[in-house]
């Protein structure tokens, strides 16, 4: 043996390849268990129909190695397909990742809604903004907010190819494509994929839970049969994720654990943080569920201003675009919203923060 080889352990494509932790947005990580045979297909899937990454591409993601959005846009999707790469060890921070763009000249863009956010913020605030090398911006990890693509998009003519994964599908399943984007919408499935939508009693329904199973999903969890048992179920992974469908498109409405029950109707956070969004001073927002002293639920919205504005003007923006049962009762600014290292809103201590 020359210096430095190793020896391949002897392996099949059912072997356990590897666990990768899940984000925490709903509390502790999870080891989530993937398989040999499934560990590329998210080149043969994303990579081949939605990014359409090949030899001639330089991929920059904001997201890191340590979870599956990140692994497969840095590592799996670029080297299966011969494509660079472009590191950064550095914690992201949106200046320093327009430089990046800048100096490196990636061709497609990898990253969250929230770095999205920071970015379009730090170009609007004269930040060097250049995406003239980039053909591809891609999104995942949480719902990208349709007034936000649709900012992304006019100020630097490209849009935003928001999907849906998660470590338990293996990457993303379900996305828009350069020639087919509905803003608001997480798209089409990808080859390789199927999904349903599901109610209560496991029927088929136009809004429900997200179910998928594919070429990257996973078995389950390490030493968690109950959660394995509540989120794999015959090769089905379930998303918890609360979706409608439409023509085929896929309608993100938030986890089903974040609806809210007001005044016996269902209310959609994203819909409303959607409305929210749409001011010109709201950075970021997030929206929970709060008691008022009666015990009944309402719309506590918590939000991140760029500049001082009255919770009057917010409150008459909500008023002519929401429901009265979906409006906020609560709108509170903040410095900033609590998230993972992965860049999602963990909306579990939002509502603590709304119960204190």
């Amino acid at each position: 043996d020359r210096p430095g080889q190793v020896t391949a352990a002897p392996t099949s494509e059912t072997d356990m390849c590897f666990w990768q932790y899940s984000s925490g947005t709903t509390g502790a990580p999870k080891a989530v268990i993937h398989l040999h045979r499934r560990a590329l297909f998210p080149a043969q899937g994303h990579g081949r129909h939605v990014a359409r990454i090949g030899r001639d591409d330089r991929v920059y993601s904001t997201a890191k190695l340590f979870f599956s959005y990140g692994l497969n846009n840095s590592m799996v999707i670029p080297l299966a397909a011969g494509a660079s790469v472009i590191l950064d060890p550095e914690r992201f921070a949106p200046e320093r990742a327009w430089r990046i763009i800048a100096d490196e000249r990636p061709t497609v863009l990898y990253s969250v809604p929230t770095a999205y956010a920071a970015l379009l913020a730090a170009a609007e605030g004269g930040t060097l903004s250049d995406t003239s090398s980039v053909r591809a911006c891609i999104s995942a990890g949480e719902a990208l907010p349709a007034p936000l693509g649709e900012r992304w998009h006019s100020r630097f003519g490209l849009p935003i190819l928001d999907g849906i994964g998660s470590t338990e599908i293996g990457y993303i399943a379900i996305s828009n494509t350069d020639d087919d984007v509905t803003p608001g919408s997480s798209g089409r499935v990808i080859p390789g994929y199927e999904a349903r939508v599901v109610d209560p009693d496991g029927a088929d329904a136009r809004e429900g839970t997200l179910w998928v199973r594919g070429g990257s999903t996973a078995i389950g969890y390490h030493g968690r049969p109950e959660a394995t048992a509540a989120a794999f179920r015959d090769g089905w992974v379930v998303t918890g994720d609360r979706y409608r469908v439409a023509d085929g498109r896929y309608y993100n409405l938030g986890r089903d654990d974040d609806m809210l029950r007001v005044g016996a109707q269902w209310v959609s956070p994203l819909e409303v943080e959607s409305v929210l969004l749409s001011h010109r001073s709201v950075a970021e927002c997030a929206v929970v569920g709060r008691a008022d002293a009666d015990g009944l639920l309402g719309v506590c919205a918590y939000v991140v201003l760029r500049e001082a504005t009255p919770p009057s003007e917010l409150e008459e923006l909500c008023a002519e675009r929401l429901a009265r049962h979906k409006r906020p009762r609560w709108i509170e600014p903040v410095g900033e919203l609590p998230k993972t290292a992965t860049g999602k809103i963990q909306r579990f201590r939002l509502r603590e923060a709304a119960r204190a």
